[in-house]
C-alpha cells in the first residue's frame, strides 16, 4: 500500500478514534489525526507482527487495524499529557 493510502487511512482512523473515544484532546482535533495517521503505522507494523493483519490494503481488516492503533495512541498521549499538565 501507498504512503498516500497509509495517510489516507490513518485520516480515517484518526476521526473514528476520536469519535469512539470523545473528550477534550490536548492539541486539538488536527493533533488527533495526526495521531491517527501515526496509529495507522504502528497498528499495521504490530498487526504484522504478532499476525493479527496489517494495513496492507484498503479492507475492513486493515481500518480496524488502524483504528486500534489510533486508539492506543490516543490513549497514550492523553495519559502524557494530563500527567505534563
Amino acid at each position: 500500500m501507498g504512503i498516500i493510502s497509509w495517510i489516507v487511512l490513518g485520516l480515517i482512523a484518526g476521526a473514528l478514534a476520536k469519535w469512539i473515544m470523545p473528550g477534550k484532546d490536548p492539541g486539538g482535533f488536527i493533533v488527533t489525526i495526526l495521531i491517527g495517521v501515526a496509529g495507522a503505522f504502528v497498528g499495521g507494523f504490530v498487526g504484522s507482527l504478532v499476525g493479527l493483519g496489517t494495513v496492507g490494503g484498503l479492507s475492513l481488516g486493515s481500518i480496524v487495524t488502524a483504528i486500534v492503533g489510533a486508539l492506543i495512541l490516543l490513549f497514550a498521549y492523553r495519559l502524557i499529557a494530563n500527567r505534563a499538565g
